[in-house]
């Protein structure tokens, strides 16, 4: 691949980068991230129950095994939110949706 004088080669990182951006989806990308960072960010108590399921537009989206964790998980939110933040500046995400698993 070459870069955009023609002659020296550009690393793909930058090129994939760049067409993210022009495509306008380089902070969904980003935003996405979340679902491999989530047991990370909000430790081993909250992961265990819990399930990073999907990221649409602005809003992930959490499966949670019980509804006595899902209500005190929505008292939690705020808190939640702004550590899942600290990690993209530049793509925040702004809704935090608790669903109760299917899986019981």
């Amino acid at each position: 691949m070459r870069g955009s004088d023609g002659n020296a080669p550009s690393k793909v990182g930058s090129f994939l980068e760049g067409f993210l951006e022009k495509q306008g989806i380089r902070e969904q990308v980003e935003r996405v991230g979340v679902l491999e960072e989530w047991s990370e960010r909000v430790g081993p108590k909250i992961a265990e129950v819990t399930r990073a399921r999907s990221v649409a537009e602005r809003t992930l989206f959490v499966e949670v095994r019980s509804s006595a964790w899902l209500m005190e998980l929505n008292m939690m939110k705020g808190r939640i939110l702004a550590r899942l933040n600290e990690s993209r500046p530049e793509a925040p995400l702004e809704k935090l949706v608790f669903v109760l698993s299917q899986d019981g």
